[in-house]
């Protein structure tokens, strides 16, 4: 396992911050610009992360991007977290670190702050059950009540102001196939607690999700760990007002290690749940996939200019950026 991610970590890691941005909407203060003409998504580079990171978590507050932790160049679980701007294309390393190094984390914001959820302890992978809280008013983080369940690998959103964490890997090894989840936890801000809601319908841990009109949709991910490994295209919806999951049109490609985002195409268009990279056995993915709600269907975008895995993504103000990751997969140096 340590040659595993020693391996990945040192040969693989790469810091680049892309956007996919929509040029229907016009033109914006933000850097970088859109072309003049531009009428469809396109790819355009951004300032690069300063500390090159993977298995990160990211989340968008206001006009900044919060890129959370994960494995460093030398293959450490890192306490690291840094800020971009949207509006200044730069970068900032001005946030307190989180109370631990952890990595494979989910985060997410609310209400002016940070939530950061789960995750791996360390290089023998100890799942976590701790609820840190960043403020970025006091730069201070504190602890909210922890998880029931200890796990990593997982995903989390907010939905109607309830933090929902999904599915994860609760055993110490990347490469086992135990502990592989379809837990559904919901933490109550107000009251500090947690209570257990419906499970997915499909265990797995590295997917990716997003939240659209008060729905929670989680898709594909990974159902085995390393050796071997099965990647699955699963696309569930959660109803949070029902405590129901309905399944949807799996996505065309089976991918884990994603990260997901949301926007809109035009301004008449509906939001859509844009999915990136990911790994398999045999390669990264520099995929792009785009879920219509409406039509419960996907379209096939305009790929990463990069292939990577266990990368952030982030919305802001209808354009995604896509940050950090490992460009081959840890698979490869087994």
């Amino acid at each position: 396992m340590l040659k595993t991610i020693a391996g990945f970590i040192l040969l693989l890691v790469i810091s680049v911050c892309s956007i996919l941005a929509t040029a229907s909407l016009g033109q914006t203060a933000q850097t970088p610009q859109l072309p003049d003409g531009v009428t469809k998504p396109f790819w355009t580079k951004a300032a690069d992360m300063p500390s090159p990171r993977t298995e990160v978590s990211a989340t968008s507050l206001g006009d900044v991007i919060y890129v959370i932790g994960g494995f460093d160049a030398y293959g450490h679980p890192t306490d690291i977290v840094e800020i971009y701007s949207v509006m200044n294309n730069t970068w900032k390393r001005t946030a307190a670190p989180l109370p631990n190094p952890l990595h494979h984390t989910a985060a997410t914001s609310f209400n002016g702050k940070v939530y950061v959820v789960g995750g791996f302890l360390d290089s023998q992978w100890t799942p976590s059950n701790r609820l840190f809280i960043y403020d970025p008013l006091k730069n201070q983080w504190h602890e909210g009540k922890p998880m029931p369940t200890p796990r990593g690998a997982l995903t989390a959103n907010f939905v109607n102001g309830t933090l929902y964490a999904v599915g994860g890997q609760s055993s110490s090894s990347s490469s086992s196939s135990l502990g592989i989840l379809a837990t559904n936890e919901a933490y109550d801000v107000v009251y500090d607690r947690w209570t257990t809601k419906a499970s997915m319908p499909t265990a797995r841990h590295h997917a990716a999700s997003a939240v659209v009109n008060g729905k929670l949709y989680v898709i594909a991910g990974r159902v085995a760990g390393i050796s071997p490994t099965v990647n699955v295209n699963a696309n569930e919806m959660y109803d949070p007002e029902k405590n129901k999951w309905i399944l949807l049109e799996p996505m065309p490609s089976k991918r884990s290690g994603i990260a997901a985002a949301t926007a809109k195409k035009s301004t008449f268009d509906t939001i859509g749940i844009y999915v990136f990279g990911g790994e398999e056995p045999s390669k990264t993915f520099n995929n792009n996939e785009r879920y219509d709600i409406e039509t419960n269907k996907w379209i096939t975008e305009v790929p990463m200019p990069t292939s990577r895995h266990g990368l952030g993504a982030a919305s802001v103000q209808n354009k995604i950026y896509v940050i950090g990751g490992g460009a081959a997969t840890r698979f490869e140096c087994n």
